[in-house]
C-alpha cells in the first residue's frame, strides 16, 4: 500500500484523522517561511510516507497530541516539510477535505 494523505479544512478534524491512524498534512507559515507537518499515530505508516518524499528516518520527530474528543494525550509523530519537499507533499495529497466536513474512507 502507498500511504497517502489528507489536508482539512478543520484543524481538529485533521488532528482526529492523525490520531486515528492517518495522515495528516497540516499546512502553517512560520516567520513569512511555508512549512507543513505531516502528522500520524501510526509511525510505521509515517516512515513509509517519508521514504516516498526521501526524508531520513532519524528527522521522524515524537510529539504526543492532545485528542479532542477525550482530551487525553495520544502518542503521535510528525514530519517537518518546507521548500522542495513541501511542494512534493502537496502535489502528492489527497483531495482537501473543506470545513465541516468528515474524512470519508481512503
Amino acid at each position: 500500500m502507498t500511504p497517502a494523505w489528507r489536508e482539512f479544512g478543520h484543524w481538529r478534524t485533521g488532528v482526529e484523522y492523525a490520531l486515528d491512524g492517518g495522515l495528516w498534512l497540516h499546512r502553517f507559515t512560520l516567520r513569512g517561511v511555508r512549512w507543513a507537518h505531516l502528522v500520524s499515530a501510526d509511525r510505521d505508516l509515517l516512515l513509509e510516507a517519508g521514504a516516498r518524499l526521501h526524508l531520513d528516518a532519524r528527522w521522524l520527530q515524537h510529539r504526543p497530541l492532545r485528542d479532542p474528543r477525550t482530551l487525553e494525550r495520544v502518542e503521535a509523530w510528525h514530519w517537518d516539510l518546507r521548500g522542495e519537499r513541501l511542494v512534493r507533499a502537496v502535489a502528492l495529497a489527497g483531495p482537501r477535505v473543506p470545513f465541516g466536513a468528515r474524512a470519508g474512507p481512503e
